[in-house]
């Protein structure tokens, strides 16, 4: 019974953090180019509703990440063009991007909001699937809990293994530098900007498809803005970017397993479910305490606007 609750807390906790970690990669590698957006729960918001939608309507739920991915992408195309090219202040860009994100999500999905998807079954890797304790849990899972795992590592080859990694680090770090031996630093940006985009959207159509096949107006509550915290958690480093998102993830999931137990416990059922927020607070404390760690690691243009000189 032990191992069985065990293997059920880990499999939970893994799914739990699969869209965490799909979002703050992204945010991660627009950050690493200098570009601070705050809109991540906008773009998770209108990449679920969108992936259910395509989702519903086309019965492929590919189809439906793909379009939670472009939506995604479309948002931060917006506040592309607002900070990058009309040079608009990037906090309250990606504040406005957020509101206005949640708020349409909300009105597109109205019609939605009685329908419910067909689960999609995991997808098992033979043989490692069937080792004891972990093997249930982390092998026998949706396809999109393997392409995090994925995208870390690629995250983590292009950032510190690849001469783009490189470039984009330099243009995060000084883009008038960056400019002056050649680099098309507003390009860059873009494209970091669209990939954290894109991330966004595909985390939320984990959550609208595959999490909880069904689309509820707030679903998104709050993820958006723990992945945010999570790359300042992590100092901006991707291995501490996974450690944090699991730790939220087993946060949340223990206080479900508490709630959904039957224990008699004094505390109300409200302070449980804030249990993984205080938690990421509490992180962020200790974290925000030591400023030599993250001034060395927090790229020195981060929400600087720039243009080049013509």
């Amino acid at each position: 019974m032990e191992a069985n609750l065990f293997t059920s807390m880990l499999f939970a906790t893994v799914v739990a953090g699969t869209p965490l970690i799909i979002v703050a990669l992204g945010l991660l590698v627009s950050e690493k180019a200098g570009v601070l957006n705050l809109g991540a729960e906008g773009m998770m918001a209108m990449g679920a509703v969108a992936a259910f939608a395509v989702t519903h309507h086309s019965g492929s739920p590919w189809l439906g990440v793909l379009a939670g991915l472009g939506a995604g992408m479309a948002m931060a195309l917006l506040f592309g063009v607002l900070t990058l090219t009309l040079m608009a202040n990037q906090v309250a860009s990606g504040l406005a991007l957020a509101i206005f994100g949640v708020g349409l999500s909300a009105f597109i999905g109205k019609p939605f909001e009685a329908v419910a998807l067909q689960a999609i079954p995991p997808l098992r890797i033979p043989f490692i699937a069937d080792i004891p304790l972990i093997g249930a849990a982390l092998y026998n899972q949706q396809a999109l809990v393997y392409f995090s795992w994925a995208l870390f590592w690629a995250v983590l080859w292009f950032l510190y293994r690849s001469r783009a990694g490189l470039v984009l680090r330099a243009v995060g770090e000084s883009p008038s530098s960056a400019h002056a031996i050649g680099y098309p630093v507003i390009r860059i940006r873009y494209l970091a900007v669209l990939f954290g985009g894109a991330m966004a959207g595909v985390g939320g159509a984990f959550l609208s498809v595959f999490y909880t096949p069904m689309w509820v107006e707030g679903m998104v509550a709050g993820r958006g803005w723990i992945a945010l915290a999570l790359v300042v958690f992590s100092t901006w480093r991707p291995l501490r970017v996974m450690v944090g998102a699991y730790l939220f993830g087993g946060v949340m999931i223990t206080q479900l397993f508490i709630q959904g137990s039957g224990l008699q416990i004094d505390f109300p059922s409200q302070l449980l479910s804030s249990l993984p927020y205080w938690a990421t607070i509490v992180v962020l404390v200790v974290i925000s305490r030591n400023a030599t760690t993250i001034r060395l690691n927090s790229p020195l243009s981060l929400g600087k606007p720039y243009r080049p000189d013509a």
